[in-house]
């Protein structure tokens, strides 16, 4: 049973779920990172107040976050057909991973951004500081630690859903699970791309959390 041939597939699993898990996590920063920023800049008491734009986007991302991942799956082949031509593949599972991920990164930069001392702030500001500078060079560079804790999060989080999109011919260590430790009633083989999982989720998060001390001022 454990041939060269399950050995490879067992590999390349591994470098698809990567795949899958990097690229969504990119192109979910590429939309959520803006969104977290512009939520936390419109809030009643940001440096742009702006109560529709806030609203508008408060409510996109509490309804997104409030579905399911194997629905939202579901619910976007179309959109997904669109994008990518096809609705299954580890290329196409990225459209619903980002589309899932985006929010949920939202929400995250959201609370990074918040952490950071109001009175950093306004010291910028009384230098003449505009927003954008404020924003790059205050509030970002200010929660750098923190945004990267919740980008290995985000990261494991991810790469779970690209576990589950094996379900729908997803590709990768979740649709290697299901097609063999569940149909097949090969346990071994699901065994084994569990633990792969496990270890994948140990690898980014110490590759993160090493990072984020680096950059860490307290830590020095």
């Amino acid at each position: 049973m454990w041939d060269n041939a399950t050995i490879m597939m067992l590999v390349e699993g591994t470098f698809v779920t990567l795949y899958m898990t990097l690229v969504s996590t990119f192109m979910g920063y590429v939309l959520g990172l803006p969104m977290g920023i512009a939520l936390v800049i419109t809030a009643p008491k940001g440096l742009r107040p702006n109560k529709i734009i806030y609203k508008i986007l408060d409510v996109i991302v509490n309804i997104v976050r409030s579905i399911p991942f194997l629905i939202l799956l579901i619910m976007i082949i179309p959109l997904t057909r669109i994008i990518v031509g096809k609705s299954y593949g580890p290329t196409a599972t990225i459209v619903p991973l980002t589309l899932a991920a985006a929010p949920f990164i939202a929400r995250m930069v959201e609370s990074s951004l918040l952490e950071v001392d109001h009175g950093v702030i306004e010291a910028a500001q009384s230098m003449g500081a505009n927003l954008w500078t404020i924003i790059w060079k205050v509030m970002l560079a200010e929660s750098r630690t923190s945004l990267l804790v919740n980008a290995t999060i985000a990261l494991g989080t991810i790469l779970g859903y690209s576990a589950m999109a094996g379900a729908v011919g997803g590709g990768g260590l979740g649709d290697i699970a299901i097609r063999y430790g569940y149909y097949r009633y090969q346990t071994d083989i699901m065994l084994v791309t569990v633990v792969l999982l496990v270890l994948l989720v140990q690898l980014l998060q110490y590759i993160g959390m090493t990072i984020s001390k680096k950059l860490d001022k307290r830590t020095r």
